[in-house]
């Protein structure tokens, strides 16, 4: 399930659409819509799930899961399909990253209990009137680091299908002239079943 996230800040000014209602002696009244040029708006899209417990569940990188634990206010991340230096190099860079930008503590970057688990501390947001803001503000830095990496994993997958063609559909300079071989009950120059002594130069089958 795909969860649209909307907040303010960004590069392209939204227009805030708000009409407050003037009365007029003698009149009826008239709208007045204010235009906040400070207000922006920033879209992106993840691959998320929700867990039961309200966990969120990011799958858009091939090479880890990512959790957000909102009761333990923990990111962590968990390999996809086997834990390597490549896993560990991804899920390292994406803490660093939420490190350098405030989101989570630099002292709790540790392994988690489940092998090649990376996990951190979310840092509480200090003004109380932005509290709303932390899960999108988190989501919309894991969504840029998802696009940093994109190139990267992007060019192992086209060259992993590029090795798959070469080798189910190679071209006429790496194929046989044979095409289909045809089933047969002896083929090549190699006996089969040979066995026994091999007196005076010769041999039994």
């Amino acid at each position: 399930m795909a969860i649209n996230v909307k907040f303010s800040n960004a590069s392209q000014p939204v227009v805030q659409n708000n009409t407050i209602g003037v009365n007029i002696a003698g009149g009826g009244s008239i709208g007045v819509i204010i235009n906040n040029p400070n207000l922006h708006e920033i879209k992106f899209k993840l691959n998320i799930r929700e867990a039961h417990n309200g966990d969120l569940m990011i799958f858009d990188h091939p090479d880890i899961d990512i959790v957000i634990m909102r009761e333990k206010k923990k990111v962590v991340t968990f390999a996809k399909d086997l834990a390597t230096d490549i896993v560990y190099g991804t899920s390292s860079r994406l803490m660093e990253r939420l490190r350098n930008k405030g989101v989570i503590s630099h002292d709790t970057i540790q392994g988690g209990n489940v092998y090649g688990s990376l996990e951190g501390q979310l840092l509480e947001m200090k003004d109380p009137e932005q509290k709303d803001m932390q899960m999108p503000l988190l989501l919309n830095q894991i969504s840029e680091w998802i696009e940093s990496e994109r190139p990267y994993f992007e060019t192992v997958q086209e060259y992993e299908q590029m090795y798959d063609d070469e080798l189910t559909h190679p071209d006429a300079e790496h194929s046989t002239e044979l095409g289909e071989v045809p089933q047969d009950a002896k083929k090549g120059s190699i006996e089969p079943y040979v066995f026994g002594a091999y007196p005076y130069g010769g041999y039994y089958y």
